[in-house]
């Protein structure tokens, strides 16, 4: 299994934050803009929230009010689920798996250096069984045949 620090080295760093007091509906085109379902809630450089598509489609709804009206803090998730870089992409799906989220902060010293999605997760598991296929079927057609 990679760890963390594997996976954001093929994936990027890149993580797209917004600020508490932001409108939703400026969190929504910010999203749009970048083709992704999460954005890290920031102030002073520290992560206090996350803020994703189900957030929005969730919570916006029963505030009753525009999304242009509504600010990001009034709907953003609070707790946040992270991950340092030695973890494994197994600890990353329990995690995933048994706190019911889809998305990993990585923090490292304190610092935000990535954002790692459950689709992240699911691509390298799904590269690693290919390969562990292929390797078995490299054992099993390359082998010579023993006379008997």
């Amino acid at each position: 299994m990679k760890t963390v620090k594997q996976l954001l080295n093929g994936k990027g760093h890149k993580v797209v934050t917004i600020d508490p007091e932001a409108s939703v509906f400026d969190a929504m085109q910010l999203m749009a803009a970048n083709n992704i379902g999460a954005l890290l809630v920031m102030r002073d450089d520290k992560p206090i929230g996350i803020l994703t598509e189900r957030d929005f489609s969730r919570k916006s709804y029963l505030l009753n009010k525009p999304v242009k009206d509504t600010l990001v803090k009034e709907i953003m998730s609070r707790q946040i689920v992270y991950v340092g870089l030695d973890n494994t992409n197994e600890d990353c799906m329990a995690l995933i798996t048994e706190m019911r989220v889809r998305h990993l902060p990585v923090i490292e010293e304190g610092k935000l250096i990535g954002l790692l999605s459950i689709g992240d997760l699911v691509k390298d598991t799904i590269s690693e069984h290919q390969f562990v296929i292929k390797q078995l079927e490299r054992y099993i057609y390359d082998t010579p045949e023993i006379g008997l």
